[in-house]
């Protein structure tokens, strides 16, 4: 930590996953980094799968070693159609070694993983902690001034926003965001079982959004239940002993007797985009950058993504005498996250409407679909290589 005051090649405003990972990948990058976070204890119990593009940063970052053995491997993933409608599509397998891997990735609590980011980043000597949040940032033409809430005034020459979803980085930018409410909510918790997982995560598709149960280490899931938000406030009322009925029924007992364990939430949903990813020495990464239903297991790892690419398109800037803050070394950032965040965002999008339509050809399109790629071996590899992350991406990083 430290309580003064100074000048920096970047200044990472957040303390999320996404912030931490930002800054640990902007330090190890060579750049003299600033953070700006509360050091506070993570507040809920959800968990992030993080996928093979995820685990590779994490590794090259030395983070993952701290808390792989806190994470359970994915080995298959299941798509159900449990609407009850009179047109269901076919279950989908997907399976990790038709693509050749070992594991899709891992499933990880939350706070395990920033507990790891957090030692890491305690450890980089280019990387100065602020135990602080910022009350104003204000873009200048050479630097960005940042006052902190102790008084204490920084600069940088880019500053990265992982200030969430109200970001006043995103605002000092004046980079306007749409917004569209999806009237859904999701319920996490976690949950130990009779049967085991098998390293097996399991999708059910209600009329009302998917039902997700992911591995955890032994016989415990996570669970994400997606439903009305009337419905998931109703399901978090219950009593323990009546919401794990409630999960053992709707995971259809696959995973046996069903006991939920302590700390429930409920978060609402929608997509969030904002019209640039870069503006005015400010770059933006994880919920102020985007925010999408949790289907696919695409939030965070995203925001990993934002992370890695910042670190890699400083390095290359420094290590070519340009201002890691420079109109077009912020293109060049906005340029590459607009492809990838539009393109999952549209994805997710079109997977989630027509999962919840009511519209008979827009079922029987929906079924195609997952006819399709349960059937076709190239189609489901295809789509599961793209899942795991976007092609253009191996020829970037190669």
């Amino acid at each position: 930590m430290n309580d003064g005051s100074g000048t920096y090649d970047v200044v990472v405003i957040g303390g999320g996953p996404a912030g931490l990972a930002a800054a640990v990948a902007l330090a190890d990058a060579g750049a003299n980094t600033a953070l700006v976070a509360r050091r506070v204890p993570y507040a809920d119990n959800r968990t992030t799968a993080l996928l093979g593009g995820s685990i590779d940063l994490l590794e090259q970052l030395e983070v993952w070693p701290r808390c792989k053995n806190k994470a359970a491997a994915l080995h298959m993933m299941r798509l159900v159609d449990d609407t009850g409608r009179l047109i269901r599509a076919p279950e989908v397998r997907f399976s990790c070694d038709e693509i050749g891997l070992e594991v899709f990735g891992y499933n990880i609590e939350n706070r395990a993983l920033m507990i790891a980011l957090e030692e890491r980043a305690a450890e980089l000597p280019g990387l100065t902690r602020f135990d602080d949040e910022a009350d104003a940032i204000d873009p200048g033409d050479a630097v960005v001034a940042i006052r902190l809430h102790n008084g204490n005034s920084l600069s940088a020459r880019l500053v990265v926003g992982a200030d969430g979803r109200q970001s006043l980085c995103r605002e000092a930018a004046h980079i306007e965001v749409t917004r569209h409410n999806l009237n859904q909510a999701a319920l996490t918790f976690n949950i130990s079982h009779s049967r085991p997982h098998r390293n097996i995560s399991t999708e059910f598709h209600t009329p009302h959004g998917p039902c997700v149960f992911v591995p955890l280490p032994g016989d415990r899931s996570s669970v994400v239940w997606v439903a009305t938000p009337k419905e998931a406030e109703r399901l978090r009322a219950l009593s323990d002993d009546e919401l794990s009925e409630a999960a053992e029924r709707q995971s259809h007992s696959i995973l046996g007797r069903v006991t939920v364990e302590p700390g429930r939430y409920v978060f609402p949903l929608g997509i969030e985009q904002p019209r640039q990813f870069a503006k005015a020495r400010i770059v933006l990464v994880g919920e102020a950058a985007h925010v999408i239903p949790p289907i696919g297991a695409q939030g965070l790892n995203m925001g990993l993504r934002d992370a890695a690419d910042i670190a890699d398109i400083v390095r290359e800037a420094m290590a070519s005498g340009e201002d890691p803050g420079a109109p077009q070394v912020l293109t060049r950032y906005d340029s590459v996250r607009r492809t990838d965040v539009t393109s999952r965002t549209f994805a997710i999008d079109l997977a989630n409407r027509s999962l919840l339509s009511d519209f008979l050809p827009v079922q029987s399109l929906r079924a195609a679909g997952m006819h399709l790629i349960g059937s076709v071996g190239p189609l489901r590899r295809l789509a599961m290589r793209e899942g795991l992350a976007p092609s253009w991406r191996s020829s970037r990083h190669s």
